[in-house]
């Protein structure tokens, strides 16, 4: 488990040490990048600091990270704008349920919304983005495991509405996302994670082929804090780590 990984280098007096935390996170991630032979640094890492405070944010980015993941709207925009006072470099990803009342928020406010479900809320996306900010990235999100709990596209629907995304204007279609049923065994972890990754790469032949190879479509955002090393096997160009890097979250 990369938590005692953790502990081992930091010792018990420093857990808390988002930096240190940081480094064996990277740590981690270079040896796994090895270890299945993929491009070294070819995996982004995002932050998940959704639940923590703009003084944790604030000291990883003083470690170096610069993009992060929130989940709350209304939590994650006083921090969008306390940060952007002093850095204009922070890259704000939005991962969390998609509500229609504050789509408007995350127009104006994120570069990523990796949690895209329905046309509708595309649509508003693109509509609400402002003409002077870059488009906005878009992943779809993907019900891996048919969680009726979870939100996310189920697999037979990913394609129609990655074609219907990819045509509307200020928005850029990046790629898939998901968050799967916890597992604890590698195996079961690489074989949810497998069903992703062949979606996607489908996706990607069926949108290049419609477009002239126009689409980016080059992001697999999938991997957490304990099943990132699967995910990594499979094939993930994003994970998003939130505990291993800020420890346990406040309570909302």
């Amino acid at each position: 488990m990369l938590q005692s990984y953790i502990y081992k280098i930091n010792g018990a007096k420093d857990l808390s040490s988002i930096a240190t935390n940081l480094q064996a996170v990277y740590q981690q991630i270079h040896k796994a990048e090895e270890k299945y032979k993929r491009v070294k640094n070819s995996v982004a890492v995002v932050a998940v600091s959704k639940l923590h405070g703009i003084a944790d944010v604030n000291e990883a980015i003083a470690a170096g990270q610069l993009v992060f993941g929130e989940s709350y709207v209304q939590e994650a925009l006083p921090k969008i704008a306390a940060i952007a006072k002093v850095r204009s470099d922070i890259v704000w990803h939005y991962i969390g349920r998609i509500q229609s009342n504050k789509i408007k928020y995350l127009a104006n406010n994120f570069s990523w919304v990796q949690s895209v479900t329905l046309e509708e809320q595309a649509e508003k996306l693109s509509k609400y983005r402002p003409e002077n900010l870059q488009p906005l990235n878009i992943c779809i999100e993907i019900n891996l495991s048919g969680e009726q709990s979870k939100s996310g596209v189920a697999l037979d629907n990913v394609f129609s509405l990655a074609r219907n995304i990819s045509g509307l204007p200020c928005l850029k279609l990046r790629g898939l996302m998901a968050i799967p049923a916890p597992a604890l065994d590698f195996a079961t972890q690489f074989s949810v994670f497998k069903k992703l990754e062949a979606i996607w790469q489908q996706c990607k032949t069926q949108l290049q082929n419609e477009n002239n190879d126009v689409l980016l479509f080059d992001t697999l955002s999938m991997g957490m804090s304990d099943d990132f090393d699967a995910a990594i096997a499979v094939g993930s160009t994003m994970v998003r780590i939130g505990t291993a890097i800020f420890g346990q979250r406040h309570k909302k």
